[in-house]
Formats: C-alpha cells, structure tokens, sequence
C-alpha cells in the first residue's frame, strides 16, 4: 500500500509560481510512474503532467506545458510540480497520483494506481 500526501498548494496572483510537493509513504514509489492531475470547480479531473519511474522521460497536457515542470526525487520519494505563470484556468485541486504504468497515468479512467488527497492552488487574477 502506498499513500501520497501533497503539499505546497496556496493562493497566488496571475503570473506567479507555486511548488507542489508529493511524498509517499508506506512502501518505496521508486518503481512507479507518478503524476498530476487536477481538478478545477465544477469540471471532471484532468491530467496535468506524469513522470516515467527513473525521471528520463516526462508528459505534460497541452494546457501546462512550457508553464510546468514535473521532476522526481527518488532518495525521498517525492514528486514535485513546478508552476510558473500560473493564471486563473489554472485554479484547482491538484492531486498526486502513482502507477506502475506510465500509460495508465494519462487519464483518470486509466489510473489503477494510488491517489493523494489533493491540495488546493487558487489564482488570482
């Protein structure tokens, strides 16, 4: 079993930067792909952005990416989602997501995996 817990979610002006944290517990993620989606108010969770299990390769929707930038730290287990010209489209929970398989990381349907808790990002603008 493993369990996520983000972290990092806040409030920030269009324009800004958040660093979203994700560090598992229970047992090592350091054989599985990892990833973010989110979920804005009134709309079904999307992906954001995944992770291949040793960091070489990386996947971003359309609407992240050149703005975000997912990374991982294996020794810590933890996952990490930099944001940078955050804008108001980009207000939501966002939430961790860990799968053995990074092809099942690219839509909730698919995800087989474990879920974190989710951590709030609101935009101002």
């Amino acid at each position: 079993q493993v369990q996520l817990v983000e972290s990092g979610g806040g409030f920030v002006q269009a324009g800004g930067s958040l660093r979203l944290s994700c560090t598992a517990s229970g047992r090592t993620t350091s054989g599985y792909a990892m990833g973010w989606f989110r979920q804005a108010p009134g709309k079904e969770r999307e992906f954001a952005a995944a992770i291949t299990w040793n960091g070489v390769t990386s996947y971003y929707a359309d609407s992240v990416k050149g703005r975000f930038i997912i990374s991982r730290d294996n020794a810590k287990n933890t996952v990490y989602l930099q944001m940078d010209n955050l804008n108001p489209e980009d207000t939501a929970v966002y939430y961790c997501a860990a799968d053995q398989d990074t092809s099942r990381l690219r839509t909730v349907q698919s995800m087989t995996g474990y879920w974190g808790q989710g951590t709030q990002v609101t935009v101002s603008s």
